[in-house]
Parts: structure tokens; sequence; C-alpha cells
């Protein structure tokens, strides 16, 4: 397990070391903390707010602290049971009042994609550190606007990118950099699953802003790129056909793309709601690495041409919480492969993708 041993050396794109701490300390070795969390509130309490919630509860550098909704029952409910005071529970009305509260540090938007921009700025207006659920927005111009403000304004911000702090996924990302099986030549990178409901905000596009590549093609992206450790310079894209009509009225059911990256590697995909399907595989000039599972929350499973990875199954999501709130407590710069200017390279991607399929040629990114 050579290869497993060496991924701890591993910093490229891995700047924050703390962010090992999780993988690398056993619970008999490391000593309780007990020093200031960062306090998080969190905008919007659907699906994914409420498993990021209840993760959260095993943080040790973080903890919900306040929420904001504009269903005023969950408002009560999940006050309740996260001990959040009245005063710390806030609607889409009065969200820019947070600027008074010194309770909260740090804002974690996880709202509809088409809503990422405007609380984000509202949020770092009133001082707050900001952190986006993926995609970062809709438009990559949005991406720019939502850096510009918090610069501007003296705050940080982050994106949830859970997967750079999962071991699984940053063994592929050592591989592929670092060349252990040189150079990377293929990357397959494809997540889908079968969904969609009628009225869902993800099939509405101005709320979503596409279909399945918006909300999971951006692991496919992030895939190519930090096993590569390059940025794509092209792409060419199909629509896959469109199986329930009723549903898929504006956006896509599936879509496939191919980047091609500068060394010559190339990464296909697949994103659907049709099917489905989670899986990571590289293959280098000596040999090969994969994933499968590979992108959701695990447990996972992957294997070199050599032997199976043996790595801990990780709360994702607390580890996450926690080495950003370890990097915002020790007034560190959020490193580049979790901050607003990696969430607006990926939308860069994505909008070329979607002008490839839409015009059935090759688009330079």
């Amino acid at each position: 397990m050579k290869n497993a041993l060496n991924r701890r050396t591993f910093i490229k794109g891995i700047t924050a070391a703390s962010t090992l701490i999780p993988l690398a300390a056993t619970a008999a070795e490391k000593k309780p903390y007990l020093g200031r969390k960062i306090k998080v509130a969190l905008v919007g309490l659907g699906r994914y707010a409420e498993y990021m919630a209840a993760q959260m509860k095993d943080c040790e550098y973080c903890e919900v602290a306040a929420l904001v909704s504009g269903t005023p029952s969950k408002l009560e409910s999940w006050g309740k049971t996260y001990n959040v005071p009245l005063k710390n529970r806030y609607n889409y009305q009065n969200f820019d009042s947070i600027k008074d509260n010194p309770d909260v540090d740090l804002v974690y938007i996880i709202l509809p994609n088409a809503m990422h921009k405007e609380y984000a700025i509202r949020a770092a207006k009133a001082k707050k550190h900001v952190l986006v659920e993926k995609p970062m927005a809709v438009s990559a111009a949005d991406c720019l606007e939502m850096i510009k403000v918090c610069t501007a304004n003296k705050v940080q911000l982050a994106m949830g990118y859970r997967l750079h702090f999962e071991p699984f996924n940053m063994e592929m990302m050592r591989l592929g950099q670092k060349e252990v099986f040189g150079k990377v030549r293929i990357v397959e990178a494809s997540l889908g699953y079968f969904a969609g409901e009628k009225g869902e905000w993800r099939l509405n596009k101005k709320l979503a802003g596409g279909g399945p590549l918006m909300n999971l093609g951006v692991y496919c992206v992030q895939a190519g790129r930090y096993i590569t450790g390059e940025e794509p310079m092209a792409v060419t894209a199909q629509y896959g056909p469109i199986l329930r009509k009723e549903l898929f009225t504006e956006v896509e059911e599936t879509i496939t793309w191919q980047l091609e990256f500068p060394s010559g590697a190339i990464c296909t995909s697949t994103t659907t709601l049709s099917a489905g399907i989670d899986r990571i595989y590289a293959s280098a000039e000596n040999g090969s690495f994969e994933l499968s599972p590979a992108i959701s929350y695990g447990p996972f499973k992957g294997r070199t041409r050599e032997a199976e990875f043996d790595f801990p199954t990780i709360n994702q999501q607390a580890t996450q919480m926690d080495a950003i709130s370890q990097i915002l407590l020790e007034n560190r710069t959020m490193p580049e492969h979790i901050s607003g200017l990696e969430g607006w390279k990926d939308l860069k991607v994505l909008e070329a993708i979607y002008k490839a399929a839409d015009t059935g040629t090759k688009v330079k990114i």
C-alpha cells in the first residue's frame, strides 16, 4: 500500500494542511477541540440542507447557529431541533439584518442555483464569510460578480466541494496529478440517477440554469480537472433523448460531453436523470485507477491495477465544514481549489458544454 501511504504527502491543490487532520489522526491521538467555533447560518432549508445540518452534528470547529427560510414552520421546527434561538431565525425579507448578528460568521447558501448570486452578495455586504453549494451560480459572469463583491467586502468565498476532502477522491487526484502510472490519457466520469417530479425546481430552467449538467455535471467536470491537474481547452457535447416529455419541458434529461486537455487527455462524461451511474475511471500510460461508487455520499470503492483502495469512510459534510472552519479560525486565505475562483472555472466549462450541445460544434473554453 505504498501509494496509499504516499497520498498523505500530496499537496498539489490541497494547500490547507489541516484538511488532512481527520484522515491522519486517530481518535485516540486527537485531543478534543475546546476553542471558538465558526457559527454557521444555513440559507435555504431544503433536502440537502436537512442532510447537511444532521451531518454537522459531528463537527468540531463549527455549528449551526442561524437559519434562513421563507417557511415559518421550518424555522420553528429546525430551531427546536438545532437549538437556534428566535433572534437567529430569518426570512428572506429580513435577511440583511444578519449583519448586526455577532452569532454568525459564515453564511452557507443551499438555495436553488439561480438564487446563489443574490444571497452571496447580500451575505458579503453583511460582512459575513460565504459558502456556496455547487454549482456556484447559473453563469460564469455571475460567479465573477460574486467574487468581486466578496473581495470588496473583505470576506472569504468558498465552494461546497466536499470531495476535495474525501480520501478516495483525494487518492484519484494524487494518482493522476503525480503521474503514478504515467500521464493520464483517458478519464471517464459520469453521474446520474432516475429522478424528476412535476414542479421540482431542478426542472425549472430559470431556477436551475439547466438540467442534470448543472446539478450533477459539476462533479464530472471536477473529476476531469482534478485527476489531470489541467484546465480543459475544448469540448464537444450531445444531448440525449427526452424520454419523459411531460417532465423535461425546459431542461435536458441526459447530456454527454468530451473535454480535451492540453496534454492530450480526454474526459468523457454523461450526466442524466433517467438512469443510475456513479463512476470515475482513469487510464494512464502504465495502468488505470477507478472508483465506483465515486461521487455520491458513499461508501466508496476503488482500486488501481495493483490493489484495492483502503481508506476510511468519513462523514463528508462534517469533514468539509471542519476544514473550511479551521481556515477561517486561523485567518488563512481559502485555498484556490475550494474558492470562488474554482466555482467560476467550472461554470466556464458548463457554459461551453451547453454551447457545444446546442451548436453541434467543438467549442473552445
